[in-house]
C-alpha cells in the first residue's frame, strides 16, 4: 500500500530541444508503492519525462528527486533503484529468455540470481518457454521477458514507458495483472500510456499535454469531480448525430466512443431537447442516458478549459524511440 511519502518529486521541471518544449513546467510526487500513471497523447512529453526520472536526461530548469537525490548527478544509485522498460523491445532476439535474464543479472552484478530467475519465470508465465530465443516470442511475451530482465536485480522502482502498445487486449490484461502483483509486494511503478482504460487501473494519475499538468489525481476523483452532467447519446446514424450535437454545443462537448457520442451538459434536462434536436435532424430512435465519465472525458474537458501551448509541443524523445 502507497504512503504519503513523496518517493519521486519533480518541481517546476523544463526541458527542451532547440525550441522545442518537450516537457514545460511539469509538477508532481509519485508515492513510494503506488501505482502513478503518466497519461496523454503523443507528444505530450511523456517519454522525456521518465527519461528526467530515471537520470538519462537533465532537466533545463526545475528540479527532480528520487529518494531525496537527484537522479541524473547519482546515474549510478538511480540505475540501482530504477529498473527502465523502454517502448521498444530492447533485448538480444539470439539470445533465449533464459539468457536475456542471466546477461541482464550480470550487467547489475546479481549474484545467484538463479532462483530469482525461476520465480520471475513463473510469475510472468515465461517458465515453459525459457529456452525459446526472444526473436520467436510474441509481442506480450516480449514485454514480459522485459519486465523480467528489468526486476531481475530487484529495483524498488519500476518505469515504464508505454509497455502495452501494440500488445493484443488478453496480454494486456495479464500484463496488468502482473503489474497489479508486484503493487501488492512493495514496488513502486511509474508508468506512461496513452490508453486511459488503463489508466484507471493507476491509484492516481498526471494528466499533461505539451509537457504541462492540466490534472492530478486518483482516476475516480477526477471523474466524479467534472463538472456538470455526461450524457451518453445513441442513434443512427452515429455520426449525423454527431455532427448535430458538435453543432449545437461545441465540438469539444460532443465526443465519439465507437457507436455512442458523450456530451458534456450542465443540466441531466438538456436530454429532452437534444432528443428532439437529433429527431428534426434525422436521426433514428435517439436516447439520452446519464453516465459517468470517463478519463478521456475528462482529459477533454480539462483541455478545453486549459488549452496547452501551440508553440513546440512535440516531444523528440518519443520520436527518436518510435524512429
Amino acid at each position: 500500500m502507497a504512503d504519503s511519502t513523496a518517493f519521486i518529486e519533480l518541481k517546476d521541471v523544463k526541458k527542451a530541444f532547440g525550441t522545442t518544449r518537450a516537457v514545460d513546467g511539469l509538477s508532481f510526487d509519485v508515492r513510494r508503492g503506488e501505482m502513478f500513471g503518466l497519461i496523454g497523447p503523443d507528444g505530450a512529453g511523456k517519454t522525456t519525462t521518465l527519461r528526467l526520472i530515471c537520470g538519462l536526461l537533465a532537466p533545463d530548469g526545475g528540479s527532480v528527486r528520487v529518494s531525496g537525490a537527484d537522479p541524473f548527478r547519482a546515474r549510478r544509485a538511480a540505475s540501482a533503484a530504477i529498473g527502465y522498460v523502454s517502448q521498444q523491445f530492447s533485448l538480444y532476439g539470439d539470445l533465449s529468455i533464459d539468457e536475456n535474464i542471466a546477461f541482464f543479472a550480470t550487467i547489475h552484478g546479481v549474484p545467484h540470481f538463479q532462483e530469482r530467475r525461476t520465480r520471475l519465470l513463473t510469475l510472468t508465465g515465461l517458465l515453459p518457454f525459457r529456452d525459446r530465443l526472444a526473436d520467436r516470442l510474441s509481442g506480450g511475451m516480449k514485454q514480459k521477458l522485459a519486465l523480467a530482465c528489468t526486476l531481475v536485480h530487484e529495483p524498488p522502482i519500476l518505469v515504464l514507458d508505454e509497455p502495452t502498445t501494440g500488445v493484443d487486449p488478453v496480454s494486456r490484461r495479464e500484463f496488468w495483472k502482473l503489474l497489479a502483483e508486484f503493487v501488492g509486494q512493495g514496488l513502486t511503478i511509474v508508468i506512461a500510456t496513452p490508453y486511459l482504460d488503463e489508466a484507471e487501473r493507476c491509484g492516481r494519475v498526471a494528466l499533461v499535454s505539451a509537457g504541462r499538468l492540466i490534472a492530478l489525481d486518483a482516476p475516480e476523483r477526477l471523474q466524479r469531480g467534472l463538472s456538470g452532467v455526461m450524457l451518453e447519446v445513441v442513434g443512427a446514424p452515429v455520426r449525423k448525430a454527431l455532427g448535430l450535437l458538435r453543432e449545437r454545443l461545441g465540438a469539444s462537448h460532443a465526443q465519439l466512443f465507437g457507436d455512442r457520442v458523450h456530451v458534456h451538459v450542465q443540466d441531466a434536462r438538456e436530454g429532452d431537447a437534444l432528443i428532439d434536436l437529433l429527431r428534426a435532424g434525422g436521426v433514428d430512435a435517439p436516447a439520452v442516458r446519464p453516465i459517468l465519465p470517463t478519463l478521456e472525458d475528462v482529459f477533454i474537458d480539462r483541455l478545453a478549459t486549459r488549452p496547452a501551448a501551440t508553440v513546440g509541443t512535440a516531444d523528440p524523445e518519443k520520436r527518436s524511440a518510435d524512429s
